[in-house]
């Protein structure tokens, strides 16, 4: 069993799930009826100092589906145009199966169980996800259905913000607003800030007591 301070896989530092930074953008809030526009995933793994860290990312734009709906709004919010010609974006289910088929074989090269959704106010990007899965009949989708690990309560914890610039500011990062909002750039920064506080966690406890069966300590 995993002990708060020692070397660590990505299976069993994470109970079997393998954390999985993703952010879409979309047309709006309500994910059964506006459009998915945009997808990223990071995959992360453990460097030699048994750091984690994002190692890979995938990203594609997304044709919005028959009847979704798309509010003005969150277009300039997101800046994105979901019918320029040079867009070069996949009908959802290709879309998701550039994202879904790198996460299955992550998944199973980390002998995890299942990918865990990670992001900020990861809620969202989760609802969003499964409502596209389910439309598409994508009957294995690779993420757990509803947990998830959400930066916002991690980096209110860890450095005292909430918003995303905000917390990568705090973590010491740099952060380019006009980047900002194209699912990419939020994915990576996203995974930098997990990563970074995953990491600190595991500083902050090396050498620390760890407990043991009777549930009395002993000194690492």
């Amino acid at each position: 069993m995993y002990q708060p301070g020692q070397a660590y896989s990505l299976s069993d530092r994470f109970r079997g799930y393998l954390p999985v930074v993703v952010d879409v953008e979309t047309g709006g809030f309500n994910e059964r009826n506006d459009a998915l526009l945009e997808i990223a995933a990071v995959l992360l793994g453990i460097d030699e100092n048994g750091q984690l860290k994002p190692v890979k990312s995938y990203t594609t734009h997304v044709v919005p589906f028959d009847g979704s709906n798309i509010e003005p709004k969150s277009l300039e919010v997101n800046g994105i145009d979901p019918y320029h010609p040079l867009r070069a974006a996949r009908e959802e289910r290709e879309a998701l199966s550039h994202i879904f088929t790198p996460v299955r074989e992550a998944v199973a090269a980390a002998n995890c169980t299942r990918a865990i959704l990670v992001g900020h106010n990861a809620f969202f990007d989760l609802k969003f996800v499964n409502a596209a899965a389910d439309r598409c009949g994508i009957k294995k989708n690779p993420f757990h259905p509803f947990s998830c690990f959400d930066t916002v309560s991690f980096c209110g914890l860890a450095y005292g913000q909430t918003v995303l610039a905000r917390s990568a500011v705090a973590a010491g990062m740099e952060w380019d607003t006009a980047e900002a909002h194209s699912a990419i750039y939020d994915t990576r920064k996203t995974a930098d800030l997990f990563c970074s506080v995953i990491n600190r966690w595991e500083e902050l406890n090396a050498g620390t007591e760890a407990p043991i069966a009777d549930g009395s300590y002993v000194p690492r």
